[in-house]
């Protein structure tokens, strides 16, 4: 279940090596002498002195946030919005560079930032497509990482204040980690070479753990060969560092050496491993001023570490009321970056955006235009909202300009899109007319042949959870598929990912995600769902895919 969505933990064969290596890690950090050494390039922005994160005023800034998986839910740029409402100072976005998922656009990105900033917020941009190299076969390198930030220069060049660059997410798994410290000085070299000036952040091996203690041996080294010294390490903890000692040690031997670290990543909920000790790790941070981001807002392929559920910020799991309104949580402990002061002082919204006009209607998309807004100081975007019957609403894109093109629809199906400008200050304009759209006739993929497996994951008094695996028994690839089946106990969806439900009584339909929406021949994808039930719970016993009967297994 923790696989791309979240960090895999440590075998439990590790478990015995850990506490020696992390005691010997205490004595490969002690200070050199190269230690104090001042930078050949001074920071425009946000930098590194004395082992401190600081803006580029000098001001001390302490991350506290979240992460959000945008790679894979480009729609929720909501959740932005949403987790400052929470509190947060900084959230870290998850990107792809296109050699695992598909690459976020130049285009994206700056509108990713963009919406940072007209939230307040500081932004840590990540390249997921790492994970666990040397051991994940699908995973990149550091090098492709580092050439996918290159290639974003245009958009990144500038916003050294808001913008930090996390090259690349867990960038070596379990199998030789000491590989790791080579390709990690070579990537931020090359950032360097190509003219980056943005504080650079550095992933642990052991999938972000370093368990084995490579980082911390290396980590010197590694930030010696910055010559800006504008690099901070970052550790993901999760049930490895599931006592106080463990956490405590580890970021207590990178203050000691002046080395600047934060909690990249950390998850509180236990799992067959062990039990993460997030109380220690949030105190921790607290007493050393560290930074913590939290994995991670929604959207995971195991829900128990979703924040928020369904991307709701109202409705906060056990894990989200922990990080953000518990002990040493984020409420309680974050302070906004000082970059935004005085931007509050503009509390004039930009004008109404014209009614948006829609253009090249698909059966799963649509593109939307409307005439600019007006600001007194700028617009900073826009937000594209669905209205449903009864006037709710619901963000389904967001944008620096006067277009944008609305995906994830559903074949055959009316739509109400309206439009909200913003300014960097956050105030929102009024909402635009509406604009009425349907969808043409789905154009799945003709000659269908399926199967199905539905397993239920767990279930507890009045919820379950469940899975859906569809699998292309066919000889060409599957798209554009819509998956219908009916319970037949009165059960309901409350929550899935990797595609999007429609409920009528008994009858679900479901249609894919961006990245299951393409299933290639003899290849499957998995949906996940949350569902409420009584006291009996059937598996659904028919199955179609496009109208077509599938095979159950």
């Amino acid at each position: 279940m923790r696989t791309t969505r979240s960090t895999p933990r440590k075998s439990p064969l590790t478990v015995l090596l850990t506490a020696l290596i992390m005691l010997l890690g205490l004595l490969a950090l002690a200070p050199t002498a190269a230690q104090g050494a001042e930078p050949t390039t001074q920071a425009t922005g946000i930098h590194i002195s004395n082992g401190r994160l600081l803006e580029g005023n000098g001001n001390d800034f302490v991350m506290r946030g979240v992460n959000h998986a945008h790679t894979w839910y480009p729609n929720q740029t909501q959740s932005l919005r949403d987790v400052k409402a929470l509190g947060a100072n900084t959230v870290r976005v998850v990107l792809a560079d296109g050699h695992r998922w598909t690459a976020n656009t130049a285009a994206d990105v700056a509108a990713v930032v963009a919406q940072c900033k007209a939230n307040r917020l500081i932004c840590v941009l990540e390249v997921h497509d790492t994970t666990g190299y040397g051991e994940d076969a699908a995973a990149g390198t550091l090098d492709q990482a580092a050439d996918y930030w290159i290639g974003l220069k245009s958009v990144l060049a500038g916003q050294e204040n808001y913008v930090v660059i996390n090259i690349g997410n867990e960038p070596w798994g379990n199998t030789d980690p000491a590989g790791w410290t080579a390709p990690t000085i070579a990537a931020v070299q090359k950032l360097r070479a190509a003219g980056f000036e943005h504080t650079i952040m550095v992933d642990a091996p052991n999938w972000g753990q370093d368990w084995q203690g490579v980082m911390r041996a290396n980590a010197q080294s590694v930030y010696n060969a910055d010559t800006t010294g504008n690099l901070i390490f970052s550790i993901h903890m999760y049930s490895v560092f599931d006592t106080a000692a463990e956490i405590t040690d580890y970021l207590n031997a990178f203050v000691a050496a002046e080395l600047p670290i934060l909690i990249g990543e950390f998850g509180g909920p236990a799992d067959q491993w062990g039990d993460p000790d997030e109380d220690t790790m949030m105190a921790t941070a607290e007493q050393l001023d560290l930074g913590y981001l939290a994995w991670s807002w929604s959207g995971n392929t195991d829900p128990i570490l979703d924040l928020s559920i369904g991307f709701d910020p109202t409705q906060l799991s056990s894990w989200g009321q922990r990080i953000f309104n518990g002990a040493n949580g984020i409420a309680q402990t974050s302070e906004e970056a000082t970059i935004y002061a005085g931007t509050g002082t503009d509390t004039q919204a930009p004008t109404t955006p014209g009614t948006p006009a829609a253009s090249a209607t698909t059966a799963t998309s649509t593109n939307l235009t409307w005439t600019a807004s007006t600001d007194n100081v700028g617009v900073a975007g826009y937000d594209v909202v669905r209205v449903a019957s009864g006037g709710t609403e619901t963000t389904v894109a967001a944008s620096t300009t006067s277009t944008v093109t609305v995906t994830g629809l559903t074949a055959t199906t009316a739509y109400t899109f309206a439009v909200y400008a913003r300014d960097a200050a956050g105030n929102r304009s009024s909402r635009s007319a509406t604009v009425n759209v349907t969808t043409s006739q789905g154009g799945g993929t003709p000659g269908v042949s399926c199967s199905v497996a539905y397993r239920v994951v767990g279930e507890w008094q009045g919820g379950f959870q469940g899975d859906i695996t569809l699998r292309n028994t066919g000889t060409t690839a599957l798209t554009n598929w819509t998956l219908g089946f009916s319970f037949a106990n009165g059960q309901t969806i409350s929550n899935m990912w990797g595609g999007t439900p429609t409920q009528t009584g008994a009858a679900v339909s479901v249609v894919p995600a961006s990245y299951t929406a393409t299933i290639p021949a003899a290849g499957s994808v998995t949906v996940g769902f949350i569902g409420v039930k009584g006291a009996t719970n059937a598996a659904p016993t028919a199955f179609t895919v496009n109208g077509t009967a599938c095979t159950t297994s």
